[in-house]
C-alpha cells in the first residue's frame, strides 16, 4: 500500500486525537514497518494498515468497518487536492465516481505500476442512479461508502447508497446501489 495512505491516516488520527495520538497508536501496534515512519511515495505492507486500524478499533471501541468508512470520508478532500484535474469544474458526483476506474486508476497505474488498486465496474440504470461494483483482494469494501460520502460532500450532491451484496457473503463483488439527489447532502 502506498505511503500516502498511511500519511493520511496519521493526519486523521492527529486531527481527531491530538498530537500524541499517532505516536500512541504506532507504539501499541505490531507493525512490519520498523518504527512506523511512513513516507508518501514508498510502499508498505497492507498488513500495517489493517494492524493500525485494528489497534485504533481496540483503543476507541469503534468497529473496524466504521473506522475504515470514516477514514475514506476524511481523506477524500485530500485526494482531490492531489489531483484536481480529475474533477474539473462542472463535473457531477456521478460522473466522478464513474471515472475512478476508467480514468483515475489508469493514471495511477501509469505512475505506480506496482500499485494494487481495486477494480470498479458500473451499471448506469438512469440519470439519477448508479450501481458500483467493487472488487479488491484487499477486502476494503468498508471504505467504498466513505468515499461515496466524501464525493457527496465534495460535489455538494446528495447520494443515497445501499450496500446490496458483499464479497464477505460469498458474492464475487460488492454491489452498491446509488441514487443522486440535487443539493447538499
Amino acid at each position: 500500500m502506498k505511503g500516502v495512505i498511511f500519511c493520511l491516516l496519521e493526519k486523521m488520527v492527529v486531527t481527531h486525537g491530538g498530537a500524541d495520538a499517532w505516536d500512541r497508536l504506532v507504539r501499541q501496534t505490531p507493525l512490519k514497518t520498523v518504527g512506523g515512519g511512513f513516507l508518501g511515495p514508498a510502499t508498505y505492507p497492507d498488513e500495517d494498515l489493517f494492524a493500525l486500524v485494528g489497534t485504533a478499533s481496540a483503543m476507541t471501541g469503534q468497529p473496524v468497518g466504521e473506522l475504515m468508512r470514516a477514514f475514506a470520508r476524511f481523506i477524500f478532500p485530500d485526494l482531490m487536492r492531489v489531483s484536481p484535474l480529475f474533477a474539473p469544474i462542472g463535473m457531477t458526483a456521478k460522473h466522478f465516481l464513474m471515472s475512478v476506474d476508467r480514468v483515475i486508476h489508469v493514471e495511477v497505474r501509469k505512475l505506480h505500476p506496482e500499485a494494487n488498486l481495486p477494480y470498479f465496474d458500473y451499471e448506469d440504470p438512469g440519470s439519477d442512479r448508479l450501481v458500483v461494483l467493487y472488487r479488491s483482494p484487499r477486502d476494503l469494501c468498508d471504505m467504498v461508502p466513505g468515499l461515496i460520502e466524501g464525493a457527496s460532500e465534495y460535489f455538494g450532491e446528495g447520494i443515497e447508497q445501499v450496500h446490496v451484496k458483499c464479497v464477505r457473503d460469498g458474492h464475487p463483488h460488492c454491489r452498491f446501489e446509488l441514487r443522486f439527489t440535487p443539493g447538499a447532502p
